[in-house]
């Protein structure tokens, strides 16, 4: 059962270049989907559009739509702050507010208007066991999140996400900065998450995406080339492209 249908996507940027074109896909439910290709292939433009911070970006023209729940979240119709509650996404620079690390993980939810300390307390400590951080940081919360290592602000930028009980988790490369002992925890976390998650990650690397991967579709030059289930894609790629650049041959 797909969570998210995208038909016939393609997004054109004011300067002329297309990111998208004519993009069709299905994002499964309560799996991890990976989403990768070489640098310019329109991977951060999809993860952007599904959650409509395209808005934001110079995007001179949008076509096709993107369905969550059977509903196209690019209609004018759409609440776009409610969309990115349900939405939630991580990019690959940790940006952690200058608050506490508690601060951090409540501030969305005080800002909604949830003043009930058990309940803030209870979002807080589930976010941070979820994003594989609560024993590193369970007496720390009232200091400075900037007191957190880099690895550590990761984390908790993805706890800040899970605060929030979204649907949908969108990762943009969120390891690329990482050692390997945090990729390695982030990557657990990740495994556990998909079971109440819809997961869609652009890995930093091939073997990232060969390890996370449920379901993955390769992007190129703006065009979806192909998509698979489990691992066939990474092992029997139907299209020359994909075998080449999966084997390093560019890229």
């Amino acid at each position: 059962m797909n969570k998210i249908t995208i038909e016939h996507l393609t997004i054109t940027y004011s300067d002329g270049v297309e990111a998208l074109s004519d993009i069709s896909l299905g994002i499964p439910a309560n799996a991890i989907s990976v989403i990768f290709g070489p640098a310019g292939s329109g991977k951060s433009s999809l993860l952007r559009t599904i959650n409509r911070l395209n808005d934001l970006a110079d995007v001179d023209e949008v076509r096709g739509r993107v369905l969550i729940d059977d509903q196209d979240i690019l209609s004018r119709k759409i609440d776009v702050i409610a969309l990115r509650r349900k939405v939630g996404i991580v990019f690959a620079r940790p940006v952690v507010l200058p608050l506490t690390i508690r601060g951090n993980l409540t501030y969305a939810l005080e800002l909604a208007g949830e003043k009930r300390k058990e309940r803030l307390d209870e979002a807080v400590e589930r976010s941070l066991s979820l994003a594989a951080l609560l024993e590193e940081v369970k007496d720390r919360l009232d200091e400075s999140a900037f007191s957190l290592s880099g690895g550590q602000q990761q984390r908790l930028c993805l706890a800040r996400v899970l605060a929030n009980e979204p649907e949908i988790i969108l990762l943009d490369e969120p390891t690329s900065g990482l050692d390997p002992i945090s990729t390695s925890k982030v990557e657990v976390s990740l495994q556990e998450l998909k079971k109440s998650y819809t997961i869609l990650l652009v890995p930093h690397s091939v073997q990232q995406a060969v390890r996370t991967s449920d379901f993955a579709a390769f992007l190129l030059q703006g065009k979806l080339i192909e998509s698979a289930w489990g691992k066939d894609l990474f092992i029997i790629p139907k299209n020359k492209r994909t075998e080449d650049y999966v084997e390093g041959r560019f890229g």
